[in-house]
């Protein structure tokens, strides 16, 4: 019961730093939001690790934590930018499709994945043809809706943090963590430098980028804690259906819409990640 309350709020904490994310890329540049978020979940790490005063792992492990942050990033900065030109209820659940990557690499080194993996991997599939098309009403022809194509970047950019932070966690999983997340900082800093992003901000936008680290943080907190609790295929899948969040808040405070093609698609892409988490 402790491991599904714990998997619950995980959950419930990524999909709401992924709404805030989205909300505040709609109003600030991106850049701006990656540095103050990733920033702040940095910090929380860096006293997490502090606090429990164990010493760094080795070498390789660190750099395929920084390798697997680098891709999370991308990954990251395509979702943020995604979920400002399309709509959350489509980008989110595409995005999460990502779980699907190290399915996909565990195949090309000889893995097997379970019968419901593949179902979910069929239902993933499905979903996301069905999710990205919209229009095609009154004889008009249906198209790729708006940040499809930022999603499935997204995707792939997870999908490898997944596939990094697994071969990371042979060492320690928050040093890891920490080495990705303080490398993105440092990159996204020098970035912001060079294309001049740096904006003034208001007290409120600041407020709700930080949460978006500290919701992201949280959440990673509480799923690590959660797979100590019991089944970690249980938590998986509790916690991969965080769209499920980020569609709700999108739908009551943003009053988007989708089709009801759109919507099956979104259900069958949510229920092929649970699927494929739960091996």
């Amino acid at each position: 019961m402790v491991a599904v309350a714990l998997g619950l709020a995980a959950g419930i904490c990524w999909g709401v730093a992924d709404f805030l994310g989205g909300v505040k890329s709609r109003q600030l540049s991106v850049v701006v939001v990656l540095v103050l978020s990733q920033a702040a979940g940095a910090l929380v790490l860096g006293v997490i690790v502090a606090a429990r005063g164990q010493g760094p792992p080795e070498l390789h492990f660190l750099v395929y934590g920084v390798l697997g942050g680098l891709a999370g990033l991308a990954g990251l900065a395509a979702f943020y930018r995604g979920l400002a030109v399309g709509a959350m209820a489509v980008v989110a659940p595409i995005s999460a499709t990502g779980a699907a990557i190290p399915v996909v690499v565990g195949l090309s080194t000889g893995d097997r994945p379970g019968p419901i993996q593949v179902v979910g991997l069929v239902l993933v599939l499905v979903g996301v043809v069905l999710a990205s098309r919209e229009g095609g009403g009154g004889g008009a022809r249906a198209r790729v809706a708006a940040g499809t194509g930022l999603a499935l970047v997204a995707a792939v950019g997870f999908g490898a943090f997944f596939v990094g932070l697994d071969a990371a966690s042979d060492g320690d999983v928050l040093w890891a963590l920490l080495a990705a997340r303080s490398f993105d900082v440092v990159l996204l800093v020098a970035l912001a430098v060079t294309l001049g992003r740096w904006t003034r901000l208001s007290p409120r936008d600041m407020r709700d980028v930080v949460a978006v680290g500290l919701f992201d943080v949280l959440a990673n907190s509480l799923f690590a804690l959660a797979s100590t609790q019991g089944l970690v295929s249980l938590v998986a899948v509790l916690a991969s259906l965080y769209p499920v969040v980020t569609i709700l808040l999108a739908r009551s405070i943003l009053k988007e819409r989708i089709r009801a093609s759109q919507g099956v698609g979104v259900a069958l892409a949510l229920a092929g990640v649970a699927g494929i988490a739960s091996g």
